[in-house]
């Protein structure tokens, strides 16, 4: 398949681009906030210029040629991919406890921690916490990544299924599904008794082995080849995931991600996941 340079920056046709003139690549019109050059399929961007593009905080990734529109599948992350929060952490600001909470998160989206039991550990110290609190959370606190509404849009335009799997809860995946309209959802389920969480989960765990499980059956039950699903997430325990996808996309990611990904947004908003592909 053939392959292309993609730029992105919402001012790109003002941008220093005169590092691409030492590449030897065809040349190629600035127009609006996306830049598309035909590479060899041997053509890797060198240090130099990546860091130069990175000192004027423009996206690049060197990607297969796709049409939007051939795809199939989106598979996300939801806590700081699609929405801009941890959920948990927040939660946990209810008990006060939201920085103990948060570093515990950390060390796990870093891959320091094992994540299930990490998961556990921040769900433990939610015990006795009324379940108000998740209302209060996503009413009052959560917030869209900048770009989701618009990439969202752009997957019913062009038919391309959204699938959100979370290493957080289901009442807030199942809240962004009817709020936003997307088609399926996996998260971990909090139990909840008389009104107040146990610190306990139920059912399976989604993990990042089950991330990257619940893409395999997806893919196959919409019938579609590796090439055409997109996986993005920003922690460790995405990695399988983007790994299995036939595009990898880290958002605004740990290092971690960003060395598995096939593309890193590093500065746009989820638009630039639309921008990546023709």
């Amino acid at each position: 398949m053939p392959r292309v340079l993609v730029l992105q920056h919402p001012a790109l046709p003002q941008c220093d681009l005169s590092v691409l003139n030492t590449l030897g690549l065809p040349p190629a019109a600035v127009s609006g906030s996306v830049l598309r050059i035909p590479v060899s399929e041997t053509f890797r961007l060198p240090e130099t210029a990546a860091a130069e593009l990175n000192r004027q905080r423009i996206d690049h990734a060197v990607l297969p040629d796709l049409a939007f529109a051939d795809l199939g599948l989106i598979v996300s992350d939801m806590d700081s991919t699609l929405i801009t929060i941890e959920c948990v952490d927040e939660i946990a600001a209810g008990v006060g406890l939201k920085a103990q909470v948060a570093e515990i998160t950390e060390q796990a989206m870093r891959g320091e921690l094992d994540f299930e039991q990490s998961l556990r550990r921040r769900v433990a110290l939610l015990a006795g916490l009324d379940e108000q609190v998740l209302q209060q959370v996503y009413e009052q606190v959560l917030q869209l990544s900048p770009g989701a509404e618009y990439l969202l849009a752009e997957c019913k335009k062009h038919g391309v299924a959204f699938l959100l799997v979370s290493g957080g809860f289901t009442f807030f995946t199942e809240h962004l599904q009817q709020r936003l309209g997307f088609e399926y959802q996996h998260a971990n389920v909090l139990e909840i008794s008389d009104g107040l969480l146990t610190g306990k989960l139920t059912g399976r765990i989604i993990d990042a082995r089950a991330k990257a499980e619940l893409l395999t059956e997806y893919r196959e039950k919409l019938g579609l080849a590796a090439h055409q699903v997109v996986a993005m997430g920003d922690g460790a325990n995405d990695i399988p995931m983007l790994l299995e996808a036939g595009t990898g996309i880290a958002y605004h990611a740990k290092p971690k991600a960003q060395q598995h990904a096939d593309a890193c947004i590093n500065f746009g908003g989820l638009e630039a996941v639309r921008g990546w592909f023709r």
